[in-house]
């Protein structure tokens, strides 16, 4: 708590300028220090921010006459977010930043995500912005763990009400960067994916069973930005094995639900990270439930898990696309994959005599699955459900052998 933190405050000072200098009053004010970068175009300061809008624009190898010269706003900005992202990275490589905070409207809130996704998973970031939790904002652009802040009242000019919103991001943010944890790196990190115990247990008997080995679990809830995080660290090879056992995701992307990206089950296999790999409720997708069902999704059966989220079974034939997309998804691997594949159901909702069974669906994913299997990944048939202890100890199975063989790195 006594070593000061630097926050990265970033926006179009030609426009925002007593707005972003009364964030860094307030960071100030309460012992924090303040990196200032103007994200501006046409305009300028009214004093220097130690960031220019020159250098942000060079930093994303530009200028800002090129910007200007393109006679395109939308082109303008993408040029200073590349600069942002770039900028905002190598300061905090440098150690010169704890925490960003970014504030705007349209313009600003367009080229904030970029800025803060540069940053890794665990670095403060907020985003102030007058379209907030609007529908303008697509899921995909929106990093894993930033935080947003609705700035109500505040498109053009200082008053008390935008005051009350500002101050609480510049406070909250310095309080983040001072209240952060860094990641303990002293074991090695398994990352998992699932969903609550109702659909999917397996956790419940992994975590603990690995734990006791010297390893670090983190699971991930795959309801799409979940599996976003999931992604970024696996990305940053902070994994010494995946468990990527509820894929659902892909199945979302393809189908229309709640979609973690067109990359989603990527990141490890060009990381070089062994996957263990398994359908967990690969056969439903996942939809706003307080929105109609979608149009392709009518007419089938679903289950409402609670007010947010709805999920509808996939069909025989769309089955076999999930299996087609998982296997083309795994061709891209650079280190082992193991391929578990419960022929008894892959969620809780999947067995005789639940809800959502479909004998014949499930048929069709497995003989899919057989089919499409990659060269560079060993499939496991597995005549149990995924819920049942034999498909938990399959897992450790595997792992043990690979942690014997020198593939995932022992504590």
């Amino acid at each position: 708590m006594s070593e000061t933190k630097t926050i990265l405050v970033a926006g179009t000072y030609d426009t925002k300028d007593d707005e972003l200098n009364f964030i860094a009053e307030v960071i100030r004010g309460q012992g924090g220090a303040v990196l200032s970068m103007d994200l501006s175009v046409l305009g300028d300061p009214s004093a220097p921010t130690d960031i220019s809008k020159h250098a942000v624009a060079e930093a994303g190898g530009s200028s800002i006459e090129v910007a200007i010269d393109s006679g395109d706003e939308n082109r303008a900005m993408q040029i200073m977010a590349q600069g942002a992202a770039a900028k905002a990275l190598e300061l905090y490589r440098a150690g010169r930043i704890d925490g960003v905070i970014v504030l705007g409207g349209t313009m600003g809130t367009d080229l904030a995500p970029d800025l803060c996704a540069a940053l890794p998973l665990g670095v403060p970031k907020y985003v102030v912005s007058t379209v907030a939790f609007s529908p303008l904002l697509p899921p995909g652009r929106i990093p894993a763990d930033v935080q947003m802040i609705l700035w109500a009242g505040g498109l053009y000019g200082l008053n008390s009400i935008c005051k009350a919103s500002l101050s609480q991001a510049a406070g909250a943010v310095l309080g983040a960067a001072r209240a952060a944890v860094a990641p303990d790196r002293d074991r090695p990190l398994i990352g998992m994916t699932s969903f609550g115990k109702t659909v999917l247990r397996y956790m419940v008997a992994l975590k603990p069973a690995l734990e006791a080995r010297g390893y670090e679990v983190a699971v991930f809830h795959a309801t799409g930005m979940g599996g976003r995080a999931f992604e970024s660290l696996a990305g940053e090879g902070a994994f010494a094995c995946v468990m990527d056992f509820a894929p659902q995701e892909v199945s979302n992307h393809l189908f229309g639900g709640l979609s973690a990206g067109a990359d989603r089950m990527t990141h490890a296999g060009r990381a070089g990270i062994p996957q263990l790999v398994a359908p967990g409720c690969y056969d439903l997708v996942d939809f706003v439930g307080w929105q109609p069902v979608p149009a392709p999704l009518e007419g089938r059966p679903t289950h409402a898990h609670n007010r947010l989220l709805t999920s509808a079974v996939l069909e025989a034939g769309e089955r076999r696309q999930v299996a087609r997309a998982i296997c083309d998804k795994l061709t891209e691997a650079t280190a082992p994959v193991a391929v578990i594949l419960p022929t008894g159901g892959c969620n809780e909702w999947d067995r005789p005599g639940a809800d959502l069974h479909d004998a014949e669906g499930l048929a069709a994913f497995c003989d899919e699955m057989r089919g499409c299997m990659p060269a560079n990944a060993a499939l496991h048939e597995l005549d149990a459900h995924i819920n049942d202890d034999a498909f938990a100890e399959k897992v450790l199975e595997i792992f043990d052998a690979w942690v014997s063989e020198g593939l995932i790195a022992r504590p």
